[in-house]
């Protein structure tokens, strides 16, 4: 027989031989949205050690972020019930209940808002102490979940492209973008977004910003519009029409408005509508004239039915740009989705984008 203490001696030999077998199969590359396979695993399994599993870090960040039993799981490519097991050793861990029945949702607890941002920086902490030094990025080999928001006009005029290029360079990756129904921050602060595209709002000093290109908005208006025919365009003209405006937040004004004011007009807004597709299909349907980024109509003018020209007076330009977190700022898979935006949405794409309505002025 095997006394205590020689027992005692070979189980210590075998977890430290298991905890050393799986720190060498730990990957060089750790994934953005998801942890490494083994941590996976890891997380499942069962007769784990009772002293702190660090690799429930990674559970616990998505719990976290996302709120829900159901996100977190797909978040990390898990299954629902996998995802439970590791939420129940979560709470025996740390003697809170972390999530709790609200509704039909959950909601956290006090102590699980206050571990919040603590968990997001101890795991993109943990994945760049696990980064090889100087490797570079092959991303052939990524798997990864990136989550974009931008708004409609973007992403019917850019998405296309950046899955197309996004699959010929990483077919691992996948993309899922998120509507943008406002400027809030909170998103990127909180790890729910990879990247916000769109023009700079009140960001605050912790969002970095690299400019994408420089956009301004044409006048929109169906074939054969009275507009078209016959003198100039002139601020009179234009400002005579009924107009539909596309606003989120169901705004009737904007820089056009002041523009005209300036020169003593006045445009009347018939319609206000969410998205820039719906005022086309207005345009396209009616005499109203629509305010569309001349970026977007660059996309949609191909159908034949619409015509665009420049705004009879002056306005400023916009600049789109892509925003993000600066804790992902070295993180090269992170560094890779930057580089193809910009290459996809950049400079090549700015003459095209701004010389829209010069090109088809009437």
């Amino acid at each position: 027989m095997v006394d205590g203490s020689k027992m005692h001696a070979l189980s210590r030999q075998v977890s430290l031989g298991a905890h050393a077998g799986l720190a060498q199969r730990v990957p060089r590359k750790v994934s953005l949205h998801a942890a490494p396979a083994e941590i996976r695993a890891g997380v499942l399994a069962s007769g784990m050690p009772t002293e702190a599993d660090l690799n429930l870090l990674f559970a616990l960040n998505a719990l976290l972020s996302e709120g829900s039993v159901a996100k977190a799981a797909e978040r990390l490519d898990l299954s629902e019930s996998a995802m439970s097991r590791a939420l129940a050793r979560l709470r025996e861990s740390t003697g809170d209940p972390l999530l709790v029945r609200a509704g039909r949702g959950m909601v956290l607890t006090p102590h699980a808002l206050a571990l919040r941002e603590r968990v997001r920086e101890l795991v993109h902490e943990s994945r760049a102490v696990l980064q090889s030094a100087g490797a570079a990025l092959d991303p052939r080999t990524l798997q990864q979940l990136f989550t974009i928001r931008a708004n409609d006009g973007f992403i019917e005029a850019f998405a296309h492209r950046l899955v197309v290029r996004a699959a010929r360079e990483a077919p691992g990756v996948r993309l899922r973008f998120a509507p943008k129904p406002d400027k809030d921050v909170r998103p990127l602060r909180e790890g729910l977004l990879d990247l916000d595209v769109g023009v700079l709002g009140e960001s605050g000093p912790e969002v970095r910003v690299q400019a994408l290109f420089r956009d301004r908005f044409v006048a929109v208006v169906r074939e054969g519009h009275p507009l078209l025919a016959g003198s100039e365009i002139t601020p009179e003209r234009y400002a005579a029409c009924d107009h539909v405006v596309t606003s989120r937040r169901g705004r009737t004004v904007g820089p056009v408005d002041t523009a005209l004011a300036a020169m003593g007009l006045e445009r009347r807004t018939a319609v206000v509508v969410p998205s820039f597709s719906t005022a086309l299909s207005i345009a396209a349907a009616t005499d109203l004239v629509a305010l569309i980024p001349s970026s977007y109509f660059e996309h949609v003018r191909e159908r034949g039915t619409l015509r665009a020209f420049s705004l009879p007076m002056p306005t400023e330009q916009i600049t789109v740009s892509q925003m993000w977190h600066p804790r992902l700022d070295r993180d090269p898979a992170h560094r890779w989705l930057r580089a193809l935006v910009l290459a996809v949405c950049g400079p090549q794409h700015a003459p095209a984008a701004a010389g829209v309505a010069a090109a088809l002025r009437p």
